[in-house]
């Protein structure tokens, strides 16, 4: 990976509670503030459980916005330059042609708005089987009346036995204390006092 590439020396604390959890296959809720090392918590557990020999979606990061779907993919390149990992971009807004052209080719993580996700699912362009991480990043807002729905159906095109990187602003955390049966499964119970949850 390109992880000393990109200035990590050595992991911050939600870095440090979350990656050896996410690593170990175990569903994980990550609250952190903007600039501590977030998006590396999830990305870099992603990077390492993804195979390149597999021609297949591995990885799923949604995000609500085009721009944070940029700057999250931006690191995905980065920390995983090395090794031949194919991530693409898909938003609304931009041309669907495009996507559809390019999910022909290989790719192994892919970033997303949710609807636009959801419309390449249902037209059976975007296979999502072999998916078996979901990261939610700022996931209070993925979350809110607007997304919920489009995600639930989203979810009927994963593998049952996927495991989930859920990663909330901090400031939104409460409104994911109160939604989150979305993101766990009947056995599931976060653990509040920490800076990383487990949902599994």
């Amino acid at each position: 990976m390109g992880i000393f590439e990109k200035g990590y020396e050595k992991p911050s604390p939600i870095q440090e509670d979350s990656i050896p959890v996410a690593l170990a296959g175990k569903s994980v809720l990550a609250r952190a503030k903007n600039g501590t090392g977030k998006t590396g918590a999830f990305v870099i557990p992603l990077l390492e459980k993804t195979s390149t020999t597999k021609n297949a979606i591995q990885g799923l990061i949604l995000v609500p916005t085009r721009e944070l779907a940029l700057q999250t993919s931006s690191v995905v390149k980065e920390l995983g330059k090395h090794m031949n990992v194919q991530c693409m971009v898909s938003t609304g807004g931009t041309s669907l042609r495009e996507d559809i052209m390019r999910l022909y080719n290989e790719v192994h993580i892919v970033v997303a708005t949710p609807g636009r996700v959801l419309d390449l699912a249902n037209k059976s362009v975007c296979d999502l089987k072999e998916c078996k991480i979901l990261v939610m990043d700022e996931a209070d807002k993925l979350l809110c009346p607007e997304f919920e729905p489009i995600i639930e159906d989203l979810l009927k095109f994963l593998p049952a036995d996927r495991w989930r990187l859920a990663a909330p602003h901090l400031a939104g955390a409460s409104r994911l204390d109160r939604r989150g049966d979305s993101l766990r499964d009947r056995r599931g119970a976060a653990l509040r006092d920490r800076r990383a949850s487990f949902l599994d």
